[in-house]
């Protein structure tokens, strides 16, 4: 019997995905989650019934550093999702933050180290390492801001731009990222690092603290308002949950050539939209205009962030990303249709 392998966060937005595509390639899955955010037990639910006996759910903190490392020591790879994951968050509680971000993220590189160095690690960052990109000028060009710098504007923020961590937030996963990087250095351990933009897709339960793609979509087709912070000329490059799921499975496969390397993924110019631009489309998905307010900008907020992914396709030999207005509105129908099957689950109860 093969060993299984090893999700964090395996009930949430990405994780779960990446679950659904490893069990129906035959794998067996372990879910390790705490079931903390609201409604990723649904998506477990769903796993189990897509997969049966293919998923075994943990239901654990990752700060639990005995179980986790139980886990590990049980593990083919590991996929680490498990995180705080709001910017907000981690300015009200900066020590749940650390302890989840960083010391769990340690405990499992220790459990990796000392009962299986030969697991690989595949650790999801994020953009957010690169700061506020407060050195780079913007010009506005159709509602979205665009870069001056023209190797930026045709490719994006790529890895060899310095690390700048802003907020709690930026600061914990920074050094999560870093600490997954050394273990490859240090340890020899099998480690990579992506270093996510914006995730999108269907299974994401999307909050004004993260997921704001479906988040964005949730309100307008509930007809409820929006609130931007800022001017909603930020620019985000989008990326579909199935391409970042291709790419989590070509790192750990190629993970022999990778190990020690991060790489930027995200939708990169092509897949790049301001959040007006976003409205706009949702507008048209739904045919009726999106009620917006306005507040001011927050902690550690980008007025632009696209990801240069060349380096990961090449490397990982992804296939091309898919558009994001095919994706939004992918998603739109998948959110309308849950809604449906939540209406009639309620009228049967």
């Amino acid at each position: 019997m093969s060993a299984p392998i090893l999700v964090t966060g395996g009930a949430g937005f990405i994780g779960s995905n990446l679950a659904d595509r490893l069990a129906g390639e035959g794998h067996d899955i372990v879910i390790y989650d705490a079931l903390a955010r609201a409604g990723v037990d649904r998506n477990l639910s769903w796993l189990q019934q897509r997969h049966g006996s293919r998923i075994r759910f943990v239901h654990a903190d990752i700060r639990d550093e005995e179980r986790l490392a139980e886990e590990v020591a049980r593990a083919a790879a590991v996929f680490h999702f498990a995180a705080q994951v709001a910017v907000t968050t981690s300015l009200e509680d900066p020590a749940d933050d650390f302890a989840t971000n960083i010391a769990a993220t340690f405990y499992l590189l220790e459990a990796v180290r000392t009962r299986a160095p030969h697991v690989p690690v595949i650790f999801a960052s994020t953009n957010k390492v690169y700061g506020d990109l407060a050195d780079l000028e913007f010009a506005l060009e159709d509602e979205a801001y665009r870069p001056v710098d023209p190797q930026v504007r045709a490719h994006g923020i790529g890895e060899m731009r310095p690390l700048d961590f802003h907020t709690p937030y930026g600061v914990s996963k920074g050094a999560a990222d870093q600490y997954v990087l050394d273990y490859a250095r240090s340890f020899g351990l099998k480690t990579c690092v992506l270093r996510m933009s914006c995730i999108y897709g269907q299974r994401q339960m999307g909050t004004e603290d993260q997921g704001w793609v479906a988040h964005f979509l949730i309100r307008a087709l509930n007809g409820e308002p929006i609130t931007l912070y800022g001017d909603g000329h930020q620019v985000r490059d989008v990326l579909d949950v199935r391409d970042a799921v291709n790419a989590y499975v070509a790192a750990w496969r190629h993970i022999d050539q990778v190990a020690g390397r991060a790489f930027n993924l995200g939708g990169g110019p092509d897949n790049a939209v301001s959040l007006r631009q976003l409205l706009a489309h949702i507008a048209t998905l739904t045919g009726q205009p999106v009620d917006v307010d306005y507040a001011d900008w927050r902690a550690g907020d980008q007025r632009y962030f696209v990801a240069d992914a060349r380096a990961a396709h090449d490397a990982l030999a992804l296939p091309p990303r898919r558009d994001w207005r095919e994706g939004v509105a992918a998603l739109a129908a998948w959110l309308q249709h849950e809604h449906r099957q939540e209406c009639r689950i309620g009228v049967a109860a």
